[in-house]
């Protein structure tokens, strides 16, 4: 909302509120027309005259309303001016707030970082003065054993004096010479240990593998000796069905001769009773069975005619 707009309303509403009630009072004061007896144009002139008082007044409340809206922007726009200082104020002192508590972030980091470093110093000074105490500790052991050792120093210099080395270094480099060489023997020996060692585990594996083989031969040994023996008894027992069956065999040759030799003896005696001359061979068993079988069937028959007729004869 602007500022003219402002003062047109607020100048309303003031007139408004300081004049409304006093012009009804004055209205209610003036007669009614009934009432009055003066001339119209004396109350023209008396309504123009009151007209013109209210309108002097309202003048000078207008002015002074102006003056003192006049008044009120100054004050207004003043305001505004501090309140925008304000705010520059408040953005300075933030800013500085904000600057102090990076500067104390700051600090409070490196007062942190310098406390860590100190304690990180006083960690590596105590772990200076355990290995300080601890090297005092080994060289006095050190200085001891110099002490024990000092013998053994006389010993090997009295070795030089009886010796063909001219130095102690000499007789120690020959000593650790034959303890290199003595390693080595020993590694050697070692290696040899441990080859024997896996030849006879070798020789124990090849062992029990070669009792397994002969243990598995004596199994095939014996089971072949069974299917022998038993391939043997058989072949007496089948020996023996042999001779049995040619001993069978003869006896049914026999036995055929014989029947032979009686079927040709009736075929003969049938061929005389018919007297008839026949083709049959003498070895053909068969055919001559068949024509006894023959013969003896017209026997038979001719018995049973004959029998017949002498029943009839015997009836009649």
């Amino acid at each position: 909302m602007s500022l003219g707009m402002m003062e047109e309303e607020d100048l309303a509403e003031y007139f408004r509120l300081q004049y409304g009630e006093r012009l009804l009072q004055l209205l209610q004061k003036f007669p009614n027309v009934e009432e009055q007896s003066d001339s119209p144009s004396i109350q023209l002139l008396e309504k123009k005259k009151e007209a013109k008082i209210m309108q002097e007044a309202m003048e000078h409340k207008k002015e002074a309303f102006q003056r003192r809206m006049e008044t009120l922007n100054l004050r207004w726009e003043e305001l505004g001016i501090k309140e925008e200082q304000l705010k520059a104020h408040i953005q300075k002192f933030e800013q500085f707030i904000q600057e102090n508590d990076q500067k104390r972030i700051r600090a409070l980091k490196k007062a942190n970082k310098e406390r860590e470093l100190k304690r990180l110093r006083l960690r590596e000074l105590a772990k200076a003065k355990q290995e300080m105490m601890a090297l005092r500790l080994e060289h006095q052991k050190l200085s001891v054993k110099l002490q024990d050792y000092a013998i053994f120093n006389k010993y090997l210099e009295k070795v030089v004096e009886n010796s063909e080395f001219e130095e102690i270094h000499e007789v120690i480099a020959r000593y650790k010479t034959l303890v290199s060489m003595h390693h080595d023997l020993m590694q050697s020996a070692q290696e040899g240990q441990e080859k024997i060692e896996r030849a006879k585990a070798r020789l124990a594996r090849y062992m029990e593998e070669k009792d397994d083989e002969i243990l598995q031969h004596n199994n095939e040994l014996a089971r072949l000796q069974m299917r022998f023996d038993r391939a043997r008894s058989d072949v007496i027992f089948w020996e023996s069905r042999w001779a049995h069956i040619q001993n069978t065999a003869a006896k049914k040759t026999l036995l055929l001769g014989t029947i032979k030799m009686a079927t040709l003896n009736l075929f003969q005696i049938v061929s005389k009773q018919l007297k008839e001359s026949t083709q049959v061979s003498l070895e053909d068993t068969h055919k001559q069975l068949d024509m006894i079988q023959q013969f003896i069937q017209d026997l038979s028959d001719i018995w049973t005619e004959v029998k017949k007729k002498e029943q009839q004869q015997v009836r009649m």
